[in-house]
């Protein structure tokens, strides 16, 4: 299992309903392989930095999950074909290396 993280752009007016359809897709793909979602942190409208598709802003969400990389290629699939976000963004959280303490003196 890898750790993913994915950000959606949603429509500057998106509403709960439309915010819990794209969890709940989500959720639907990567818990039949064994994964889980993990967190989602909803980043609320902000301004782009160019414009995209004629809207200048966007509702921000992003969501932690954990699954098998089989499932990464199936939820992007999901995504694109669903057609309710404006962007959407699936990365590898990448492990993080131990700091070695000090040596003592």
């Amino acid at each position: 299992m890898r750790e993913y993280e994915a950000m959606l752009i949603l429509p500057a007016e998106a509403d709960e309903a439309l915010v819990g359809t794209a969890i709940d897709r989500i959720t639907k793909i990567v818990e039949p392989g064994g994964g889980s979602v993990g967190s989602f942190d909803r980043w609320g409208r902000r301004r782009f930095a160019y414009e995209i598709g004629n809207q200048n802003d966007g509702y921000y969400l992003v969501v932690r999950f954990t699954a098998d990389p089989t499932v990464q290629p199936e939820l992007e699939r999901a995504l694109k074909l669903a057609g309710e976000d404006n962007r959407h963004k699936i990365l590898v959280v990448p492990k993080t290396k131990p700091v070695p303490s000090p040596a003592p003196a």
